[in-house]
């Protein structure tokens, strides 16, 4: 009797241990603590600020709507620490399934790890999505035969000035690098201390100069020899020259300029303090939210003897990657962000233009937006950022070289002794 009660109270606790256990099983799946039967997708980008980092949030909350059986974790940080930390994390074998990545030289360092997904399925199984994207922006994502990214953005680079401030002063916008220094002393002769502004703590920012004036100034030959690690010598003294007019550049923008980062640059610009900055297209809106000046663009101004063709345009299109691991439904989401609709959105809501056909038009964009999108699509020829156009070792020799170039700790001549040096241990 013993043993058949012993048995009965048994089975009674087993029952009731099952329900219960049930239960807690069910409620962990609905909360998405377990993963269970929930894919999770780590997501990485490189926006954390406003405008973008709203966008993002409810770009992920409404896929994760769409499905239920998706989780994703994202993370974000801003430019230079995005570079550093995506570096650890491919050396590290912890590529993120979808991540943001620039074009040319530094997806394609990316890309050599192994660890990147090519994606060119994706175009040929969906052949109404492929279509929407321009496929001149795909191309800079294409390596050794094969596509590993999908664009979303593209973008130029120009000078934004301050209309309001020229005609006070008679001025024109400058064709000639030697035209722009004379109207940033006429400037500074008229009580601009700075006349034009950048925040050279942001090392990308220096790139971004450079990378414009060696194209300006190089034999297009030349820029192709050094700019591939296997030939690349940086011998040319058009280099020299570059830094030299960069230095004078700077010399103009006063001492804040080494201690402050570009966003501050911005906002001296778009408060009326600054008359004249070198910014992205990308910034139009960021302008116009932060202040209320007439501002308009020209771009770099060519240099008289310079070799480079003076109507290029510096930008490049940036997009999304997928680690070798990634699942389909990250394929999914990296669709899910790269549509008509969402690309049409990203352009009305943080003021950036896409690479989808027709998803930048009067309705998302505004006037000033509309004429920069233009010169962009008009451009004869598009040059990518310096930083993305050369070997990593070789971009932060130049940018760290232009950094103690400004404030007088190197000379243009040691320099590119460094770059140099970086360039030929790529050849060992």
């Amino acid at each position: 009797m013993k043993r058949i009660l012993t048995l009965v109270l048994s089975l009674v606790i087993l029952i009731s241990l099952t329900a219960c256990g049930g239960g807690s099983d069910n409620q962990t799946d609905q909360t998405g603590s377990s993963e269970g039967d929930v894919t999770v997708i780590n997501f990485f980008h490189r926006w954390p600020n406003e405008p973008k980092n709203t966008f993002f949030n409810e770009l992920v909350a409404e896929f994760e709507k769409q499905h239920p059986n998706v989780k994703i974790k994202m993370d974000k940080v801003l430019n230079d620490p995005y570079k550093e930390k995506l570096r650890v994390l491919v050396s590290s074998d912890d590529l993120p399934d979808v991540f943001v990545s620039w074009s040319d030289s530094f997806a394609k360092n990316i890309v050599s790890s192994g660890k990147v997904k090519a994606i060119d399925y994706l175009y040929k199984e969906d052949s109404q999505w492929a279509e929407g994207i321009m496929e001149t922006q795909i191309k800079p994502f294409q390596f050794n035969g094969k596509t590993y990214g999908a664009p979303l953005t593209i973008d130029g680079k120009a000078f934004f000035y301050n209309k309001d401030v020229f005609s006070k002063y008679d001025l024109k916008v400058p064709t000639t690098f030697e035209e722009l220094i004379d109207i940033l002393e006429k400037l500074k002769t008229n009580g601009y201390e700075s006349p034009i502004i950048e925040g050279l703590s942001d090392s990308w920012a220096i790139s971004h100069y450079l990378g414009t004036m060696n194209q300006r100034m190089m034999d297009p030959e030349v820029i192709n020899k050094d700019y591939n690690p296997q030939t690349c010598e940086f011998t040319d003294l058009g280099y020299i020259k570059v830094l030299e007019r960069f230095k004078t550049l700077t010399d103009y923008m006063g001492t804040v300029a080494t201690a402050i980062d570009h966003e501050t640059a911005r906002n001296m610009f778009a408060s009326g303090e600054v008359p004249i900055v070198y910014m992205q297209f990308a910034e139009i809106k960021m302008v116009e939210d932060a202040g209320d000046i007439n501002f308009g663009f020209f771009d770099f101004p060519k240099f008289k003897d310079g070799k480079g063709n003076p109507t290029a345009l510096t930008g490049a299109p940036e997009g999304f990657m997928l680690g070798i691991n990634a699942p389909q439904e990250a394929e999914e989401f990296l669709k899910f962000i790269i549509s008509k609709e969402n690309a049409f959105k990203f352009t009305k809501e943080c003021g950036q233009f896409t690479a989808l056909k027709e998803a930048v038009t009067e309705e998302n964009a505004t006037k000033q937006g509309l004429e920069a999108y233009k010169v962009i699509m008009n451009a004869s020829e598009t040059a990518p950022w310096l930083d993305n156009a050369v070997n990593i070792r070789v971009a932060d020799a130049f940018m760290r070289g232009g950094q103690s170039l400004v404030i007088g700790e190197m000379t243009p001549e040691e320099v590119m002794e460094n770059v140099q040096k970086e360039a030929a241990k790529l050849s060992e």
